[in-house]
């Protein structure tokens, strides 16, 4: 998730999306038009005497709704690092943590598949946020009753933060509950196939969530979307790694023998005529057996057709390209692909020639395969020479 960086602690980098930016003020806003009724809520949950007049006259509820919201997302931020930090101690990355417009998220470079470290990377958030509210609650009682906005305040995020944790572990798949629950099924299922049934329950979770939040709030109706996108994308992640395992960019990519190149003179009409009758969408561009760029089909359509006589590869290629080694897995190609938005990689050995090339199309190709025949393997050497490898 992209971001605005704002700081880093513990060495993770912390970020703002731009939705968090439009979220903030809207929830200071609700908590602020709300501070009576929050107000008699704090009173009867807790058994205080908060006078309500203080804190609705003139701009108190206001600075309130501020000062609220803010320590709201504080509170989601600890409980984004209460996961990192447990992650962290296992040996995994954290990427980054962003918060936006439904709180926090913690980038993760490698999700774990040992089913007791996810169950404890997954509880630890919320652990963190009833931690929170505990600590919040000794520090709404400890205050005088002079001090009733911050006391308020105190009430406010001890309520929310045990709502926060509770909520969390409904089994949402991929909220904290529903990486609880495939925890728990990964115990005497395969990984691949635990993320399938928590995925199942996390959209049905999602359905629910969303007819309810039809007649309730619409918030929740766009939250819904938003863990059913998310329970999609991950079950369809861990499957293909799964498929891949073992599977290395030799194996999928197209050698250097059978592929097609082009040099840096040639015109942009002939590179679209080629692109034309070869069915291919990118070329590595090469100065003998030198790679020197990549050029592609978008490259070609930004020169005008009147001018495509005129403008040579080098004119429009990219030289700054991403390579990937021919023992590198084929998840890694994937994410690398992802990650510099393209959709295809050079293969270059340790010697920096080009061994080859490998495009999201081989790597569907190869993916189909390994669903339908259980292995890339069980093709011969002729059966994966006949495979269509449009580019």
């Amino acid at each position: 998730m992209r971001g605005i960086r704002i700081g880093s602690a513990f060495g993770i980098p912390i970020k703002l999306d731009l939705t968090f930016l439009l979220v903030l003020p809207l929830f200071a806003w609700l908590i602020g038009t709300d501070v009576a009724q929050l107000t008699g809520v704090v009173n009867d949950l807790f058994g205080s005497a908060i006078d309500v007049g203080p804190l609705t006259a003139g701009s108190m509820q206001w600075v309130l709704g501020a000062a609220a919201a803010l320590g709201l997302f504080v509170c989601v931020l600890l409980h984004e690092f209460g996961h990192s930090l447990v992650a962290m101690r296992y040996g995994y990355r954290i990427d980054s943590i962003t918060l936006w417009l439904f709180g926090g998220v913690a980038s993760f470079a490698e999700m774990p598949e040992d089913w007791k470290q996810e169950l404890a990377i997954a509880i630890a958030g919320p652990i963190v946020s009833v931690a929170l509210g505990v600590v919040s609650y000794i520090a709404f009682l400890a205050l005088p009753s002079t001090l009733d906005p911050a006391k308020f305040v105190l009430g406010y995020l001890a309520l929310t933060n045990v709502v926060l944790a509770a909520f969390n572990m409904l089994p949402g798949f991929p909220m904290d509950g529903g990486r609880v629950l495939r925890a728990l099924l990964a115990r005497n299922r395969p990984h691949a196939r635990a993320t399938q049934i928590a995925a199942e329950v996390g959209k049905v979770f999602a359905f629910l969530l969303g007819l309810f939040g039809l007649f309730a709030n619409l918030f929740l109706v766009a939250l819904a979307f938003f863990i059913y996108i998310g329970a999609s994308s991950e079950a369809q992640q861990t499957v293909m790694k799964a498929a891949f395992q073992d599977v290395t960019v030799r194996d999928v990519m197209t050698p250097r023998a059978d592929l097609d190149v082009v040099s840096e003179d040639t015109s942009v009409a002939d590179l679209l005529e080629r692109m034309f009758t070869e069915r291919h969408t990118g070329y590595p561009v090469m100065d003998g057996d030198r790679l020197v760029g990549m050029v592609t089909l978008d490259d070609a359509r930004s020169v005008r057709e009147v001018e495509r006589d005129a403008y040579r590869v080098d004119d429009v290629m990219s030289a700054d390209v991403a390579t990937i080694s021919p023992d590198a897995d084929a998840m890694t190609a994937i994410e690398q692909m992802q990650q510099h938005d393209v959709g295809r990689l050079p293969v270059v050995d340790g010697d920096g020639q080009v061994v080859g090339l490998i495009s999201r199309s081989d790597l569907v190709t190869a993916f189909n395969i390994i669903q339908s025949r259980g292995t890339l393997s069980s093709l011969s050497p002729r059966e994966r020479s006949n495979l269509p490898n449009p580019r």
